[in-house]
């Protein structure tokens, strides 16, 4: 079980990540809505060559995945938070086994749902 400064610390971290995906998050919105004012322009289509316009579209394809991933982490933040504010004295246990998943791995990855071990099985199971 953690204790009431370590769970404070994590809290905090928490939420530096939520604000911190949230501004990434922000600044996706604000790329694809210049590029869709910039497309908007009579002479966009005239003005670019095809590769020009090939390259474009990979950029936004690439913004949208890098959104996308943005955003699975935010939910996983936000879930961590809930389980957080939901049973205080049960974060930080690993979901699979019950054992501590550890202080120092929650304090580098705070929305951390499993044990190394477990965590190590899993992704060898794969």
């Amino acid at each position: 079980m953690l204790k009431k400064a370590q769970l404070e610390h994590i809290e905090k971290r928490l939420l530096a990540e939520r604000a911190r995906a949230l501004r990434s998050l922000g600044l996706f919105d604000q790329m694809a809505k210049a590029d869709r004012e910039s497309a908007d322009s009579d002479l966009a289509a005239y003005t670019d060559h095809m590769a020009d316009q090939g390259t474009e579209a990979m950029e936004r394809e690439k913004a949208a995945l890098f959104a996308t991933k943005e955003g699975r982490y935010l939910y996983r933040i936000e879930e961590a938070l809930r389980r957080l504010y939901d049973d205080p004295k049960s974060f930080g246990t690993c979901h699979t086994c019950g054992a501590s998943v550890g202080f120092e791995r929650l304090d580098a990855l705070p929305h951390a749902r499993y044990c190394i071990d477990c965590k190590v099985r899993e992704e060898e199971s794969v």
